[in-house]
């Protein structure tokens, strides 16, 4: 499953982190051009994406989405 976000603050990206950490399964975010792909658990690795963007939010875990889709 696939969900597309924009974030707009540091305290929604630290959210999409807990929520990740939470789950059993993988959570990836994948920028928009499919470029640049981090484990979602990993909050240094979250940097990496450019946030002023939509970003991709991965995971066969549906749960996530929809706590990911109220943030």
């Amino acid at each position: 499953m696939i969900t597309r976000k924009t974030f707009n603050s540091i305290n929604e990206i630290q959210r999409v982190q807990e929520i990740a950490c939470e789950s059993d399964q993988d959570v990836f975010l994948h920028s928009e051009d499919d470029s640049v792909m981090v484990d979602a658990k990993s909050f240094i690795g979250l940097f990496a994406l450019d946030f002023s963007k939509p970003i991709k939010v991965v995971s066969e875990d549906e749960s996530v989405h929809k706590k990911i889709a109220k943030i």
